[in-house]
């Protein structure tokens, strides 16, 4: 894109939280303006009406979805939708040459006949399905880069992907015995509101819940299965396709009273147990030297969510358990900024050619 010109975005859905910190990051980017938003609860009113947080650095209005209308006056869309609204909108918006970035699940699975398992209604578009790229910029920078479709991961998977792609690109553990263990803060439910999510009901308390059905297994076992198949990112295919098949994660995620936060510990078996958290820690460094939002934690810091709250960077923790083992890694981001909107911009900023932690790079809120 011209190298002084600001990017035009319409924000589909955007009265939801991930839709809010989409706007409240957007505004600040030096390369992106604002041009439209959509909510059909609250067409017609104020951005600053239903969030005002943003009064003052956001004068527009809400309106109804009307993707054709909406295509035309944006250059990249991003999608905020509920999960298989998104369908026929990303495919309109494609139709009329645009450029989406979609935060719902419709596009991120690559087989139709999974999204249909997972999501209990068939797929109408398979063939942007296959095309969609995995919005993850850690292992997909290149393909986002010329990407028309990129599917932004689900916030769990971006953690669990991370945390284990070293191990599981790099062959260490044994991919029968991965099990990820993760909480997240409220927000991570999204904005309507629900029973189980009424402060008496939430507050002081802890709960598991859809315990080895969550949505997000599927695509944390495509993108590690894709892993084990190429080699793991930059390294050299090794072809382990039969070993992919084995790789099941079993993933439990719990309900913690926080606003914010993820925190996803993994643990697995490797396949030497004499190796130590010393050369772990040094494969996580090479494996991800140079990427500016994973930050690797010195010795045996355990990664905590309140230090990348309301920031794009995931935080993670690497520990061996020699006694018998196994190893564990712990990773924190923030649900809503690198576990959806930040990530989504990330993705924005690599397919528009714009510096990829442009309007990124503050740092997390403290206390």
């Amino acid at each position: 894109m011209d190298p002084q010109a600001k990017a035009k975005i319409a924000v589909m859905g955007a009265s939801g939280y991930t839709g809010a910190e989409l706007l409240r990051l957007l505004v600040g980017h030096p390369r992106a303006e604002i041009v439209a938003v959509t909510s059909e609860q609250s067409a017609g009113r104020p951005v600053s009406a239903v969030f005002p947080h943003l009064a003052s650095t956001l004068s527009l209005s809400f309106e109804t979805l009307q993707p054709e209308t909406i295509a035309g006056r944006a250059d990249l869309l991003f999608m905020a939708l509920p999960h298989t609204h998104s369908l026929a909108p990303v495919a309109a918006c494609l139709k009329a040459g645009k450029r989406v970035v979609d935060l719902s699940a419709d596009y991120r699975l690559k087989e139709a006949a999974a999204y249909e398992t997972w999501y209990q209604t068939s797929h109408p578009y398979p063939d942007l399905l296959k095309e969609a790229v995995y919005g993850l910029p850690e292992l997909h920078r290149t393909a986002i880069r010329t990407a028309r479709l990129v599917a932004s991961p689900g916030c769990y998977p971006t953690a669990a992907i991370l945390q284990l792609a070293p191990l599981v690109g790099r062959g260490l553990i044994h991919l029968d015995t991965i099990v990820v263990d993760a909480k997240s803060g409220i927000s991570g439910a999204g904005r309507s509101p629900a029973l189980p999510y009424h402060f008496p009901e939430a507050h002081d308390s802890v709960e598991a819940y859809k315990i080895g059905q969550h949505r997000h297994i599927p695509e944390i076992e495509q993108e590690l299965c894709a892993l084990v198949a190429h080699g793991g990112a930059g390294s050299p295919a090794t072809g382990r396709t039969g070993e992919a098949a084995t790789l099941r994660v079993a993933f439990t995620p719990h309900l913690v009273p926080m606003n914010r936060g993820i925190l996803s510990t993994a643990y697995a078996r490797l396949k030497r147990a004499s190796t130590g958290a010393d050369e772990l820690r040094a494969l996580y460094r090479d494996y991800y030297k140079g990427e500016r939002f994973v930050r690797l934690q010195q010795g045996d810091t355990s990664a905590n969510p309140r230090h990348v709250r309301g920031s794009n960077y995931l935080d993670l923790s690497v520990f061996a358990d020699t006694r018998t083992g196994w190893v564990v890694t712990v990773a924190a981001l923030d649900n809503l900024v690198k576990g959806a909107a930040g990530q989504a911009i990330q993705a924005m900023n690599i397919m528009l050619g714009l510096p990829e932690e442009m309007g990124l790079v503050a740092p997390g809120v403290y206390p």
